[in-house]
């Protein structure tokens, strides 16, 4: 930008000296003088924006080129994260199933136990000291019941963050 500035400065230099001067011959071969070197200013400039433009577009795809790259990582990142968690519901989920089950074996075992316990002592009052045992087995059965369902409260809650968590992930993935 300098050069071409100082041609513009050189020739109307060049132009005012031919002026100063009065010779028609040379204010003629001034002024032409003046205008060769105002289009290699002019050309100068515009060589000098063509370079700079085609800079600017190479630094443009260069960080095109990033960002393709980042968000290629990203997305690789979130599949992991999301296989990951899909793999920590299904094991909760199992467990849960599995809690239920047992939660559900125990309550017919102790509606068992509470049966039995009735009939043996309707049927005899000697056999009381069967009758204390299956009452002893019937609150062992409901403190277990107690727990199981502490367990399943725990891993719903326990579920429902995870889930949570995941829906606003995926939530995030799909306005990034």
């Amino acid at each position: 930008m300098t050069t071409a500035a100082g041609l513009i400065v050189l020739a109307a230099l060049v132009v005012a000296g031919a002026a100063v001067s009065g010779s028609w011959l040379l204010v003629t071969v001034a002024a032409g003088l003046g205008v060769v070197l105002g289009a290699a200013a002019t050309r100068i400039t515009y060589t000098e924006l063509v370079v700079s433009r085609v800079e600017a577009a190479r630094d443009r795809a260069d960080q095109a080129k990033a960002y393709n790259e980042l968000t290629e990582a990203r997305t690789s990142e979130h599949a992991a994260y999301v296989a990951e968690v899909q793999a920590r519901i299904a094991e909760r989920e199992q467990a849960l199933d599995e809690l239920e089950l047992a939660l559900s074996l125990s309550q017919r075992r102790a509606a068992t136990s509470t049966r039995k316990r009735n009939a043996e002592g309707r049927r005899a009052a000697g056999l009381q000291v069967r009758v204390t045992e299956a009452e002893e087995r019937a609150r062992t059965a409901q403190l277990r019941i107690a727990e199981l369902e502490q367990e399943v409260v725990a891993l719903r809650a326990e579920l429902e963050s995870v889930t949570a968590a995941w829906h606003g992930m995926d939530y995030q993935r799909r306005h990034a």
